[in-house]
């Protein structure tokens, strides 16, 4: 019997989406012939082989509604002649073309939500953008009956709002053995994208008044303010910019962190909901992190104190609570273990059940 092709569609670089590089592996492992579609900018690099098939198409322009635009227009024809059994829309940046295509062709249709979509800052702020964006997942997302999110937080919105019933499939890392390396240097690692909300403003002055690197592994929409900041604040000893890392090597960046940062500024309640990626790289590297007090972390630090909470991302508060970190021994090794607990229970091994059946649920 042929395997159910399913076509996945996002926006995002394709060799350093962690999260949909993880899915559809596990998707393929499970006998699903998948195929992942973004679109290729000018300074793209060559893909990395994985055991599904990817597809950039060309764009003309980079950002803004006309990228939207043009984009939405060739996947919407790529994805009209593609041979699928079902379309998956990663987020809203890619739900129209998926929705209009899978309605024209009789194919089955599923949502992944990694945010609130019409609650990023980015979206709030600019009215127009804002209304555009909630009419699209007004129109759309109660359509999508079939779908899951990254946390049990979201997943109580999207039933608020639009009356659907999504699982929940965190974005925690892959369980392997591991063992705690030696760490001469005790630096501070973020990795992930450097974008508005994520408290650079107060970390990057915070480092002043700390003894400590802070390592910056990602790109974004506040790469280049992050960087001024550090030049402003005369830290650019202590805060050193990788851009962006390739998977691998990012490992090997983490793995040797003394601590990691997950903070988010309260301005959007898909920040306050939100349960990053980083968080469980963290925890599976047996990194203790500081974290903001917002509730999907407070669930996991309340059954597995892994985390350093703090309720204001201000730079004293920031500083003060690093410090404590770098400098009780007691307390750090305590949290070490409990990430080292803390990851068996939060491992995609657990999350591919929930990602399999939500597929295998579409024929039953």
């Amino acid at each position: 019997m042929q395997p159910k092709r399913i076509v996945c569609t996002v926006t995002n670089d394709l060799n350093y989406d962690q999260r949909m590089i993880r899915i559809c592996t596990t998707l393929t492992e499970a006998g699903y012939d998948v195929t992942l579609v973004g679109f290729k900018r000018r300074k793209s690099k060559p893909l990395i082989d994985r055991p599904f098939k990817q597809v950039r198409l060309p764009i003309m322009v980079e950002q803004g509604k006309l990228m939207y635009a043009h984009y939405w227009f060739n996947l919407f024809f790529f994805l009209l002649f593609r041979r699928a059994d079902v379309l998956c829309a990663i987020d809203l940046d890619t739900i129209l073309p998926v929705y209009y295509v899978s309605r024209i062709r009789g194919l089955k249709r599923v949502h992944d939500a990694h945010e609130i979509f019409t609650d990023l800052r980015e979206v709030i702020t600019r009215p127009s953008v804002h209304k555009m964006w909630q009419w699209i997942a007004g129109h759309t997302i109660p359509k999508f009956p079939v779908g899951y999110t990254i946390g049990e937080c979201y997943a109580e919105d999207f039933k608020v709002r639009y009356g659907v019933d999504y699982g929940v499939v965190r974005n925690a890392t892959i369980l392997r053995p591991f063992e705690i390396p030696d760490k001469p240097e005790r630096y501070i690692l973020y990795q992930g994208a450097v974008n508005v909300g994520r408290c650079f403003e107060q970390l990057i002055p915070a480092m002043k008044n700390v003894n400590a690197r802070l390592i910056i592994c990602g790109e974004g929409n506040f790469y280049a303010e992050a960087v001024a900041l550090a030049q402003q604040h005369a830290v650019t000893d202590k805060v050193i910019f990788k851009g962006y890392v390739p998977p691998f090597d990012l490992v090997n960046y983490t793995v040797n962190a003394y601590i990691g940062i997950t903070l988010f500024e309260d301005t959007s309640l898909s920040n306050r909901l939100s349960l990053a990626n980083r968080f469980f790289d963290y925890m599976h590297s047996a990194v203790p992190q500081l974290c903001i007090n917002y509730p999907e972390y407070q669930k996991v630090n309340g059954q597995f104190e892994i985390a350093r909470l703090i309720d204001t991302a201000d730079p004293m508060v920031i500083s003060d609570a690093l410090n404590i970190m770098l400098a009780d021994d007691e307390y750090y090794n305590r949290l070490q273990q409990n990430c080292l607990r803390a990851r068996e229970v939060y491992c995609w091994q657990e999350q591919a059940k929930t990602l399999i059946s939500t597929y295998d649920s579409l024929w039953k």
